[in-house]
Order: structure tokens, then sequence, then C-alpha cells
């Protein structure tokens, strides 16, 4: 019984020797171009992020709440929908914007619904376990202004193993109290993809 198995695992230890492919792993830059797939990746994320801020921040509703209000504007990322066929993690996506925002200076941030909700929980446990001096009132949260958000769509036309992908993300801003849009913007891409042909 002993010889069986161990005959077993040897013809095991084989198979999945010979059938297995040796993996290579080569680390690079975080802001290396590496499109392999075609499909939408961290590239193009930061890419349309940084556009999007540019064309936002150019644009003329931001003086004018400045001139009205005299403070900067409070935004909040609400959300970005995924149209495409692919599996996109707009939170990626969000995130860059949000970063850029913020550290531009020109406007301030608050917490997404999702992190408000955590923010808060620990508020309501502060009433009765933190200290008088250090807990947290509850009631004075900063309301946002504007809430930006925006959609990814994509068109892909593919023949004879070529395709060509279209992407095209449109982000607006709006104004919470009125419903007004502000600002919209958009930011096209446009990629080539050829299958090579298999070599024995």
């Amino acid at each position: 019984m002993k010889k069986i198995l161990f005959s077993i695992a040897i013809v095991t230890s084989i198979l999945f020797t010979s059938c297995g492919k040796k993996i290579e792993v080569q680390r690079v830059e975080t802001d290396t171009v590496a499109d392999i797939s075609g499909r939408w990746n961290d590239v193009d994320a930061q890419m349309v992020s940084k556009e999007m801020v540019n064309q936002m921040f150019e644009a003329n509703w931001l003086n004018n709440f400045k001139q009205e209000n005299g403070r900067d504007p409070v935004l909040i990322v609400g959300r970005v929908k995924n149209k495409t066929s692919e599996h996109i993690n707009t939170e990626v996506f969000t995130k860059e914007i949000e970063k850029a925002c913020i550290n531009s200076g020109l406007v301030e941030f608050v917490a997404s619904s999702e992190e408000r909700d955590e923010i808060r929980q620990e508020r309501i446990e502060q009433q009765s376990n933190a200290s008088m001096e250090t807990t947290k009132q509850i009631g004075n949260e900063t309301g946002a202004d504007f809430m930006l958000k925006g959609v990814i769509s994509s068109i892909e036309d593919a023949v004879d193993g070529k395709k060509v992908v279209f992407y095209q993300t449109n982000m607006e801003l709006v104004n919470i109290e009125t419903n007004k849009k502000v600002w919209v913007g958009d930011k096209k891409i446009k990629k080539f993809v050829s299958k090579g042909k298999w070599k024995p």
C-alpha cells in the first residue's frame, strides 16, 4: 500500500512539474505604462482623473462661487457608474480625483456616504465611552456644496484578432442645493489591440 501511494505521489509530482509554467515577476515603477490586455487599467484611471480635475478647475464655477461666498467650495464624490463591458474598480478612479482636488488647495472635500456611516458610528460611541473633553459633538458635520459624479462608457469594434476600444469618461459637478450642473467635462481614450499569432 505504501509503495502504491509513493508511486502515485511521484507521478502526480511529475505531471505538475511538466504541465506547470514558470512564473516570473518583475517590479516596475508605479507610473510605468504597462498595457498588457488593452483593458482599462491604473494608467487610464490616473490619466483621466488628472484631465478631469484640470478641466474642472479651469471652468468659471470655481471663481464664481468664491466671489459669491467668500470661501472655498466643499465637494463630495458621488457615484461613478461603469457602463463598459469590463470590470472596472471605479473607487481607484474616484480616489485619484479626490487626492488631486484636496492637494490642489482650491477646494475642500468631505467624506463619501459610505465613509460617513463609519465616522458617524464612531461619534455615537464616543458619546458614552469618551471623556467630555475629547467627545466629538453630533450635528457639526460640514455639508458639501457640490457633488462630483460621472460615468465610464466604452465601444468596441473587433475583427480577425484586432480590436479597437473607445473609452469615454463623462463627469459633472452638481450644486447639491439647487441641482444645477455647474460644470461638465469628458475625456476620451482609444486603444488598438492586436493579438499576435501563436508560434510553437
